[in-house]
């Protein structure tokens, strides 16, 4: 399982003060689906591809050089596992996403007066990738 559980995995989870770029959730979506895109489509995905996917659609929105940090990361017994990172930013992460795994996907933009980061958890299974936990869709100011 990816999420809190008697497992012991361990997620992080961001929330973000202050006023929200609706936009983000929107780039958050992208990742979700083309890692199920691929999963369903039986083809193997490489962290880099996901990262790469979301990165476009901030770039094409015009905050590409907000987004300054890979779009997520493995998820297991510890917050940052060892597993694939979303990432062709840092370090161009060619390892695929294997079933049975966790990972995050936590895009984040960060503008003088305020940044968002909007993430959601998700598991691979052999054929099929799910969210896990529920997708927040209100702004919840801290």
């Amino acid at each position: 399982m990816c999420g809190r559980n008697k497992t012991s995995r361990a997620p992080s989870i961001t929330t973000s003060p202050g006023q929200v770029l609706w936009a983000k959730r929107l780039r958050r979506s992208v990742g979700v689906k083309t890692v199920q895109q691929a999963i369903s489509a039986g083809r193997a995905i490489a962290g880099w591809e996901v990262d790469r996917a979301v990165r476009e659609h901030i770039n094409k929105a015009g905050y590409g050089e907000q987004f300054i940090h890979r779009t997520g990361h493995s998820i297991g017994t510890d917050v940052h596992a060892n597993g694939a990172n979303m990432d062709d930013l840092e370090i161009h992460d060619e390892r695929r996403i294997l079933p049975n795994s966790c990972f995050s996907i936590e895009p984040g933009i960060y503008l003088p007066d305020f940044g968002v980061r909007s993430e959601v958890n998700m598991l691979v299974r052999p054929k099929a990738a799910e969210v896990t936990g529920k997708i927040q869709r209100e702004i919840v100011i801290i």
